[in-house]
């Protein structure tokens, strides 16, 4: 850039449902007349450039105007899916099959058992507390009684180490804001103490068990789903205690982006502070000795150039994970007496799976990795000397595995495509692993395959994906096919359960889950390799991902559906302005589609780590190359399009989606011969999706199965009874 200005145009079901297919089935439709979304003369000027806005109005949030223009999407979009006739046998076969007891894992304290289940059609899962693994189970807390429609969920919680004392946190309508509570255990009644304004922050507990430490931010000004979060701060809670008067541990006026993650070690010897900076995952680490009076505050790890995750101690020896010289991570021990590089020693080297993670139970490491993206568990001696491989049920995701050094017992889940979450008790004596909990689902597993096939993306890297389908589908190209990603933030898609898309297959799809670079598959070169200038990496992965399908049968392009959710949404976004012809059915959910704002609200400038940042003239010109905003062409013929968002959403704000979709059908409008819908579902009392109803979930994924059942031509015979 010379300083020159320029000036960039905006232009720039099973038995219940039998399936067929043909190349002429896609309904006849009728061109839609959205709702006409004034354009302004508003401008983002970014150094020498000079780009149009025109639907900047969008961003207020408490605008009359905003609330009318989203009624009448909301309208047009119900009336388009009150159209199909498969609409109410879609609900009905997931309101089914969803009817299911769930488990989450569970945990022990001082001989008493924590857990969590859900009945299967309760729109928040009840916690559940017993005395010993044969105690009868009693209600700790059901969130279901706290609201009339499910929309107050349990956002983190954390049992004190006697297990007489439960901090939760609850997030109303979807938001990130959490408020957190103390709830006495064996009396099932709240304490008075009541924390506000904490945001992506746990709770940990002191060893006496008289409060614990947490991070929060200041009350925001002005709307407090728009507002930017910046100057976190650390703070001590002691039970019975307004919060008024607890005490700051830890702050950085300085350094506004800077958050702390506390947390206490087993021994209560030490309090560890991780500190990260937006969602880079590289983190320092802080120390503090609980035990000597006035102790400073000690810098362990200060130089941000890597990610260290704290495993345990062992007095004054810490363990860490990280990947420091090694891309897929490593342990390693650093004494706290002698802290410098030359005196850490490797405990677990770095191997040619991805190290995902390690808990220490029995005196022994708990290693999780990912081998092509599907779990593997390994144990090693607290010297790093291999003990032995956990057999797992077969292909599919792990996870649990907590507990205490001197437990003798860990828990653990597993889950697979078409196998539903069932939860594990490992013993560790033993070292055998015994069914704790085993769902009971009205589908038959045995119908259905999945396999993993490696393609090949634009520049030659080899990509993995897995393909889950009925069994004894015809390869002719012509079976709808549902292909899911997200490629970034070293986040790994992993092969789990899904009701949702259990019911896609029953008609007649296939899923697709394609592992694109950007995640953390392979560790942190595999996430650099998505990230930042190499963004375009995972898009073309992605392309790739839905040509291979084509390629190989499995589908074409008027029969192919791309999803993805928050980065995913991007993606998505991103694919089908890059390769609108492509596609036959886009369902971006609450996605970031204006590259150029994106960091102007609550954590949005976190996201420069995996972004950059539009402030950056090299970053800028980067992001406009696929911002899925700025990249909408007017006569072209983009695909069919169910774009999701809620109004609580104070992480990805709506206002992304509304600003992509109304270009978007101000473009359609343009285009020849183009009757695809370009609709948005705007969900009400509900945000980014944790902790979303149940309820919600079924109606939403109903909506947009029904949607792709329209648009992709899939005729239906036979309903539910």
């Amino acid at each position: 850039m010379t300083g020159k200005r320029l000036t960039i145009g905006f232009a720039v079901l099973s038995s219940f449902l039998v399936t067929a297919f043909a190349q002429d089935s896609r309904p006849a439709r009728q061109r839609i007349e959205y709702p006409q979304a004034r354009q302004t003369e508003d401008v983002n000027q970014l150094g020498s450039l000079t780009i149009p806005d025109p639907y900047r109005w969008m961003e207020d949030l408490d605008s009359p105007e905003l609330a009318d223009w989203v009624a009448a999407e909301n309208k047009i979009t119900n009336a388009f899916l009150e159209q199909v006739p498969a609409r109410e046998a879609i609900r009905q076969r997931l309101t089914h099959l969803w009817d299911f007891e769930r488990y989450g894992v569970p945990s022990q304290r001082d001989g008493r058992y924590f857990f969590a289940k859900n009945d299967g059609l309760q729109n928040q899962s009840v916690f559940y507390w017993m005395d010993g693994l044969d105690g009868t189970p009693r209600v700790l807390l059901d969130p279901n009684t706290l609201s009339p429609d499910g929309t107050i969920a349990v956002a983190g919680m954390a049992v004190s180490h006697d297990g007489q004392e439960l901090a939760y946190g609850l997030s109303t309508a979807g938001s990130d804001w959490v408020t957190y509570r103390v709830r006495n255990v064996a009396s099932g009644a709240d304490r008075p103490d009541v924390l506000e304004w904490i945001k992506f922050s746990g709770v940990s507990w002191t060893k006496d068990n008289a409060g614990f430490y947490y991070s929060r931010f200041d009350q925001p000004e002005g709307n407090v789903l728009e507002a930017v979060n910046y100057y976190n701060k650390l703070f001590y809670h002691r039970l019975g205690t307004p919060q008024s008067e607890d005490r700051l541990v830890y702050e950085r006026p300085d350094e506004k982006e800077w958050s702390f993650g506390p947390h206490v070690t087993d021994d209560g010897r030490y309090l560890i502070i991780s500190i990260s900076r937006g969602t880079d995952p590289r983190n320092r680490v802080y120390y503090q000795d609980l035990q000597a009076a006035d102790a400073p505050i000690v810098p362990l790890l200060n130089d941000f150039d890597a990610q260290y995750n704290f495993i345990d101690n062992d007095g004054p020896v810490f363990w860490f994970t990280t990947n420091l010289d090694a891309p897929r991570n490593r342990v390693v021990a650093i004494d706290t007496r002698r802290p410098q590089r030359e005196h850490w020693k490797e405990v677990i080297p770095q191997a040619e799976e991805t190290l995902q993670g390690v808990n220490i139970v029995h005196d022994t490491f708990i290693a999780s990795y990912l081998k092509d993206a599907h779990a593997q568990v390994r144990m090693f001696d607290l010297t790093g000397r291999l003990l032995r491989e956990l057999e797992l049920p077969g292909i599919g995701s792990a996870y649990g595995f907590g507990g205490k050094r001197s437990d003798t017992e860990t828990f653990y889940a597993f889950t697979s495509f078409a196998v539903p979450t069932t939860i594990y008790r490992y013993d560790m004596l033993t070292q055998t692993s015994s069914v704790f909990r085993r769902p009971q689902v009205d589908f038959n597993p045995a119908d259905y395959q999945t396999q993993q096939i490696f393609y090949t993306s634009k520049d030659g890297t080899r990509v993995p994906m897995f393909i889950a389908h009925r069994k004894g589908i015809a390869l002719n190209g012509d079976n709808p096919t549902y292909l899911y990603g997200y490629g970034g933030f070293n986040v790994s898609l992993t092969p789990a359960f899904s009701v949702s898309r259990i019911v896609l297959m029953e008609m007649g799809a296939v899923v697709a889950v394609a592992n694109l670079r950007g995640g953390g598959e392979y560790g942190q070169e595999w996430h650099d390799a998505g990230r930042l200038h190499n963004k375009q990496n995972v898009f073309d992965d992605f392309i790739a991902a839905a040509e291979w399908l084509i390629a190989n049968k499995y589908t074409r392009p008027q029969k192919l559906a791309i999803a993805g959710g928050s980065n995913g949404g991007l993606l998505v976004g991103a694919c089908m302005t890059q390769r609108p012809e492509l596609f036959g059915a886009a369902l971006p959910a609450v996605g970031v589609m204006d590259m150029l704002r994106f960091d102007k609200f609550t954590i949005g400038w976190a996201w420069t780590s995996d972004y950059g940042s539009p402030e950056n003239p090299d970053d800028l010109k980067y992001l406009l190359t696929y911002s899925p905003l700025h990249n909408i062409r007017p006569g072209i013929c983009y695909p069919p399009t169910l774009a999701t968002t809620a109004d609580h959403d104070d992480r990805v704000m709506p206002a992304h989606t509304f600003k992509f979709i109304a270009a978007l059908q101000a473009a359609q409008q343009s285009a020849p011969d183009c009757d695809n819908p370009i609709l948005v579902r705007i969900e009400t009392k509900a945000g980014h999706g944790g902790g979303k109803p149940t309820s919600k979930i079924i109606e939403e994924v109903t909506d947009q199965w029904a949607f792709l059942a329209r648009v992709l031509g899939m005729r239906t015979s036979q309903a539910i009874d």
